[in-house]
């Protein structure tokens, strides 16, 4: 976005000097963060709330790891191993990615459209206070004397109903209130960015992170509900006699998995395009130049949304669906690398020639963009039914959806907190500390994923917590890559507080090629960013 806005309006110092007034700042102590619908201070509890669930979810891979460093039962039982696999999948895919990017919203989408505030801002505040209680319950499972989910994130019937321990009401319950957080945040986005633009600026005139979170919430607010029916069927399932998933019953296991991943690719999108529009800001300003081809961006965003819908049964190729069904999932599935290239090409050809300088978020942008595309071509191999037969189960599946979650997911919520940390804190964070946790980050993600396609190919099964012995040399490798990448996200943490204690004070505009109504408050922004909506011009305001 360009700084276009008409001077008629407040400066900056009008800004701080009108919300000096206590009245209008934050309240003081546990109040304020009880009681909050400021977009900023929910979006900061929203990011604080996401690394903590990331630490915990990142404890239990590394006890995943640690008892796979060698063959045999080393460290803990096949039981608790279960549950470790099935609580790190879902705290990870619902606690630590999904929050992270809602906090991102908060604090992003009405700065960048110019609004004072999200249109409803009560329900902003009981959105995020759900997510603590659900994720409580779900972890205390744990140390109940049933113990925790132990049937994979996937929660498959008839191992999450007829053998499930009896936990899992808890956990059904823990994702319903999950669910109703979601479509909260949701409708919260949608209405905040149709209703609360600042005049001037039309659809094809907002920011990419705008567009490719305002496509999220529709896609959150079509399949959560799916989710919630899953569960409630395997509530009826487990409490009330119904045989939906019972074969003996004359139910299906089958269909549970229909349900479960109609819900569940599209889920994989939600976690993946508000990254796309992290790395969609990042990397122009960074390159210093537009953004390469806008509206085919916007495109292939609506694109890959909507064929999202229809590619759930790749998840599924052995479990014996006919051939017309294999083949249509295959091809679609293959027709998502279109729009998936649109994207790639269009942030290489925004970096081609132009004045890149290489801060921390452009590293981590570039190598979501470099590993986040190997993870895509993993995926043009799984959808190839044949060779999928080869692949389902193994551990080079693992490797593939760890290549998209981390080196995507993660690296570019990663990207965007340090690009936009200058503009929440008013303090930069030390780039030669960033630099380090990069490149940690960056060798640990890939000596621990990458040899996993080895294995995977050699046919490693997943989920099992002992192996054959020629397993043994890759899985070592993989679990001290997985000690590294962890170790150093408790260093990203010691490079944020370290910047917020004793960083320098950033300008408004600390990056110079950064585009964005953001970008014209003052760092750090003032409580309540626009008390009058700019008035964006005709200029050009995609950046």
């Amino acid at each position: 976005m360009s700084e276009a806005i008409h001077t008629d309006h407040p400066t900056s110092a009008d800004l701080i000097d009108t919300h000096a007034d206590d009245h209008h700042g934050p309240e003081k102590g546990l109040s304020r963060w009880l009681f909050t619908t400021n977009h900023k201070d929910i979006g900061t509890m929203y990011l604080w709330f996401s690394f903590l669930m990331f630490l915990i979810g990142g404890v239990m891979a590394l006890i995943v790891r640690t008892e796979l460093f060698q063959p045999g039962l080393q460290f803990i039982n096949p039981e608790f191993f279960n549950q470790m696999t099935t609580n790190h999948g879902l705290i990870m895919v619902f606690g630590a990615i999904m929050p992270a990017f809602v906090g991102l919203a908060n604090w992003l989408v009405p700065m960048q459209v110019g609004a004072p505030d999200m249109a409803l801002p009560r329900m902003n505040n009981l959105s995020f206070w759900i997510l603590p209680f659900a994720f409580g319950i779900m972890i205390w499972t744990l140390f109940s004397d049933a113990g925790g989910p132990n049937f994979g994130w996937t929660f498959y019937a008839p191992l999450s109903t007829t053998y499930a321990p009896d936990s899992v009401t808890y956990f059904i319950f823990a994702v319903h209130m999950m669910g109703a957080s979601s479509i909260m945040g949701s409708i919260n986005i949608i209405a905040t960015i149709l209703n609360m633009r600042a005049p001037g600026m039309t659809l094809m005139k907002m920011p990419m992170f705008i567009w490719t979170w305002l496509i999220t919430a529709y896609l959150l607010l079509a399949v959560m509900p799916v989710l919630a029916g899953a569960v409630t069927m395997m509530l009826f399932d487990i409490h009330f006699d119904t045989s939906f998933f019972n074969a003996a019953g004359g139910g299906d296991p089958v269909m549970f998995q229909h349900i479960f991943w109609f819900f569940g690719h599209p889920e994989v999108y939600i976690m993946i395009l508000p990254a796309f529009g992290i790395v969609s800001h990042i990397i122009p300003a960074f390159a210093r130049k537009q953004l390469f081809g806008y509206d085919s961006m916007v495109y292939a965003v609506a694109s890959i949304a909507f064929l999202s819908f229809i590619v759930w049964a790749h998840h599924m190729f052995t479990v014996g669906m006919p051939l017309a069904g294999q083949l249509f999932f295959m091809y679609s599935t293959m027709l998502i690398a279109v729009p998936t290239g649109v994207k790639v090409f269009n942030w290489i050809s925004t970096m081609w020639r132009g004045s890149m300088t290489f801060e921390t978020p452009m590293l981590f942008a570039i190598a979501f963009v470099v590993l986040f595309t190997m993870g895509g071509f993993s995926g043009l191999m799984l959808a190839i039914t044949p060779a999928d037969y080869q692949y389902h189960d193994t551990y080079f599946v693992v490797a593939h959806f760890h290549y998209v979650l981390v080196p995507g997911a993660l690296f570019s919520i990663i990207a965007g907190v340090y690009f936009w940390f200058p503009k929440w804190t008013g303090k930069m964070y030390n780039e030669s500390l960033g630099k380090i946790h990069f490149w940690l980050s960056f060798i640990g993600v890939n000596v621990t994923f990458f040899p996993q396609h080895f294995s995977g190919l050699a046919g490693m099964p997943r989920r099992i917590p002992d192996y054959a012995l020629q397993f043994a040399d890759f899985n070592m490798i993989s679990s001290i890559g997985a000690f590294i990448f962890g170790f150093s996200q408790v260093f990203f943490l010691f490079v944020i507080l370290h910047g917020i204690r004793s960083g320098k004070a950033a300008s408004a505009r600390p990056w110079e090629g950064a585009r964005g109504l953001e970008w014209t408050l003052p760092s750090p922004a003032p409580y309540h960013s626009f008390t009058h909506p700019p008035v964006v011009t005709d200029e050009e305001v995609h950046g």
